[in-house]
């Protein structure tokens, strides 16, 4: 299944009802079984684009979800009795707080209950980041209703203006080093942002300059070139999802 050839809402259908299912499952080997569906569908259909690279940050921001929470679960919260792990320092608290404690005594139940809770939020980001990558911005701003088209405009530009910038960041710094110039530590950063200003001011008014040339924001009725249609093939992914809501 050739993955540009589908519907720009048919990722993001399928994000929706597998976010669902995780939430009615609310099973841990069910969140896993999802992620790794997900990896598989994200590695196996994206394009070689910038925007379809933004999965490895979102798994990134995921991970570090996980251990966050994890940490939250088992250090500050109410005590779970159960088999104790391992101890943590007591920090006291006033009178108030009552039930709470901050370190204490680590137990198996409050560990896996912490694990089982970030899992699921990272399911879901995982999940929603793996639509983001799947599906082209562009493709998905001509599917778009014409009352938030404007809206849509400035957040595709907007996101799209990110790897621009990394990529200009990485040029500058490496012309910096064939120069023989220090690219390490704080102040460096100040002769990167200099040209970095000048190039993103240049790309900006040449994006504008392309936009009014093309009529953006003359007339209300859009065209089509290239419709965009729903096919079979969206069906099917669409009914997956929805599949495995209707079990859970």
């Amino acid at each position: 299944m050739n993955k540009s050839l589908l519907h720009p809402f048919t990722w993001w259908l399928w994000a929706i009802g597998l976010a669902i299912a995780i939430v009615r499952f609310d099973s841990t080997w069910f969140s896993l079984s999802c992620v790794g569906v997900v990896m598989v569908v994200v590695y196996s259909f994206r394009e070689d684009a910038p925007w379809a690279k933004s999965f490895e940050w979102t798994l990134k921001l995921a991970l570090w979800i996980l251990g966050v929470r994890t940490f939250v679960g088992i250090a500050i919260g109410v005590p779970i009795p159960g088999t104790e792990l391992f101890k943590l320092p007591v920090l006291p608290l006033p009178s108030w707080m009552p039930g709470i404690r901050i370190g204490g005594a680590v137990t198996w139940e409050r560990l896996s209950s912490s694990l089982t809770e970030g899992l699921l939020i990272c399911s879901i980001i995982l999940i929603f980041g793996a639509a983001a990558s799947l599906t082209s911005p562009h493709r998905l701003l001509r599917v778009l209703p014409i009352y938030i088209y404007e809206f849509a405009v400035a957040v595709v530009i907007a996101t799209s203006v990110l790897p621009q910038l990394v990529g200009s960041v990485k040029r500058i710094r490496m012309a910096q080093r064939l120069r023989g110039q220090n690219t390490r530590g704080f102040t460096s950063w100040k002769r990167v942002a200099i040209p970095l200003l000048e190039e993103s001011l240049a790309r900006s008014l040449d994006l504008a300059a392309a936009m009014d040339s093309r009529g953006y924001g003359v007339s209300k009725k859009r065209s089509r070139y290239r419709p965009i249609s729903w096919r079979f093939k969206d069906s099917l992914v669409v009914l997956s999802a929805i599949g495995l809501v209707v079990i859970s």
